[in-house]
């Protein structure tokens, strides 16, 4: 059968191994090849920032948000349009273009830098795939360094909307990404390069944090509506929490109560966004349920970032896209020059629809990031020390389609009643409607928010290290049993590995792009292994 394309970047491609023919999230081959060709340019583009760093020339912060935004635009489910990515290549070529001039020797860039364009890029892009790396191992480095560079630039978009920005962070983004380039680093250096991007992402996501708590105030627990109210609606879903402000504010005084849809649930532990009497609750589950769910509200829905699955017909002109999001037949908004969107034409649409259909009645729990768990500490030590709590089990990462990740809920269920589960990110969906009680009023489930909160469970766990006055992290009671899909998981796993926490169980499978002898460098030195059955893994952590 004929190979059309190769992308191996998230947990579902096809057979574990790679999607060949289309992207099993409904990537095709031609958007496939171009961003293939985008991320191709930004290492070009990143070798020139490089030089001229180390010349001690500055980059303007424009170029910086220039590549973050091309990586984000590549991660799985967040652009399908062909014709936006192109004019993405084509910006960072001129922005390339420009820069080159500052160059005093040329002659040391890489291939990438000097790419005229001029070619077809069609042949370009099966030329520099991600096959084009022909040593397996050095190939699984580099696109395991790329991915946690993908992930950690949707972090940085998200803390640069609300003008939180961190120059050494860009500036390791870009000599990490032009350094998959470079043919002579080592196995060895490959693997130090990987930790040294957990190193960043950990300020990435600090920096995040900062960015949302400065912004909106700390999470809070919160009891979250998940049934309807009578009026039209419009769903919101992704990560910007900054698109959600500005849909909050034009929103007011309309008649059109805003919902929010998988990754954006945890916008209601922010205070900020408590004060809008319109902001109504979550509608749904996670992003893999959009087209039984987004049928069913009725309403338009805007995806801020990914994850998006293909529309179907019958609600396509409903769905409208935004930021690094972009869908095509979907209605794109960009922001504006003062940096605002506009989305009164959101709100029109939803003025004429019916209120959304009731799916589901009751309340989410949430707001356990690490201000709230902090003020709880003193509660927690007690509960621990007393014996109440044996065991803090941290199943953050994403959800997804594959029967298999019914583990995750089963092993949720299967939990004595003496653990608590510590979830960020998506994956909380397939446990966070359970009735699992509570430890002495803490509840067995505690939600510190997004993927990016993830975070906060460091912060966490670093805290009770204190309390506790041990010298390792890996002496907690807290063992790590993580679901992952696409890259910002694979951003917060080299975080994880960073910091050195061990024994961390990957699942529902282990990444397709480590080659053998990665998987085994990272099980020998920090013990990463993939989940097995429930009552397996309950015997290996309990």
């Amino acid at each position: 059968m004929e190979q059309k394309m190769f992308c191996f970047q998230c947990q579902e491609t096809a057979g574990c191994t790679g999607c060949t023919i289309t992207g099993v999230c409904g990537k095709t081959p031609d958007v496939a090849a171009m961003q293939d060709l985008l991320v191709y340019a930004s290492k070009g583009l990143s070798a020139v920032t490089t030089q001229l760093r180390k010349g001690g020339k500055e980059i303007s912060p424009n170029t910086d948000r220039l590549i973050t935004t091309n990586l984000f635009m590549t991660i799985t489910n967040a652009n399908f349009d062909k014709e936006q990515i192109i004019d993405q290549i084509r910006k960072t070529l001129e922005a390339r273009d420009r820069l080159l001039l500052e160059v005093e020797d040329i002659t040391a860039l890489p291939q990438a830098a000097l790419w005229t364009g001029t070619d077809s890029w069609e042949e370009k892009a099966a030329r520099i795939g991600v096959l084009s790396t022909k040593d397996e191992d050095i190939r699984s480095l580099r696109e395991l360094i790329t991915y946690g560079l993908k992930g950690l630039s949707a972090y940085l978009k998200h803390a640069s909307a609300l003008h939180h920005d961190d120059p050494d962070v860009d500036a390791f983004v870009q000599k990490a990404l032009a350094s998959t380039l470079d043919d002579q680093l080592s196995v060895e250096d490959l693997i130090s390069l990987a930790l040294e991007t957990g190193k960043y992402g950990v300020a990435g996501m600090a920096l995040l944090d900062r960015a949302n708590t400065e912004s909106f105030g700390n999470p809070e627990i919160t009891a979250v509506n998940i049934g309807v109210r009578s009026n039209p609606g419009i769903l919101i879903s992704g990560h910007d929490l900054h698109d959600l402000e500005m849909l909050l504010e034009q929103s007011q005084g309309t008649g059109v109560d805003v919902y929010t849809h998988s990754e954006m649930l945890p916008a209601h532990y922010y205070p900020a966004f408590k004060k809008n009497p319109n902001f109504v609750g979550n509608y749904g589950n996670a992003w893999w349920k959009q087209k039984e769910e987004f049928e069913k509200f009725n309403g338009p829905i805007l995806m801020t970032t990914n994850c998006i699955v293909p529309p179907a017909v019958s609600y396509q002109n409903r769905l409208y896209t935004t930021g690094a999001a972009s869908y095509p037949g979907c209605v794109h908004i960009d922001k504006e020059s003062d940096g605002n969107k506009d989305f009164s034409l959101i709100i029109e649409h939803a003025k004429k629809c019916e209120a959304p259909a009731e799916i589901e009645t009751g309340e989410i729990i949430g707001g356990f990031a690490h201000a709230q768990v902090f003020a709880l500490a003193d509660q927690i030590a007690d509960a621990v020390q007393s014996g109440a709590i044996r065991k803090f089990v941290v199943m953050a990462g994403c959800d997804g389609r594959m029967k298999s990740r019914d583990y995750y809920t089963e092993f949720a269920k299967t939990l004595p009643e003496d653990t608590v589960i510590l979830t960020a990110g998506c994956a909380k969906y397939k446990y966070n409607k359970l009735s699992l009680g509570q430890i002495g009023g803490i509840p067995r489930v505690l939600d510190a928010g997004q993927c990016n909160d993830s975070y906060s469970l460091v912060l966490i766990a670093l805290k009770l290290k204190e309390i506790f006055r041990l010298d390792d992290i890996n002496d907690l009671p807290i063992v790590y049993n993580i679901a992952w899909y696409e890259q910002k998981a694979v951003i917060v796993l080299l975080s994880l590995l960073y910091l050195g926490i061990h024994n961390i169980h990957l699942g529902p499978t282990l990444p397709a792009f480590l080659s053998p002898n990665v998987k085994k460098v990272l099980s020998d030195t920090f013990g990463l292994c993939t989940i097995d059955t429930v009552e397996n893994d309950m015997e290996k952590f309990l």
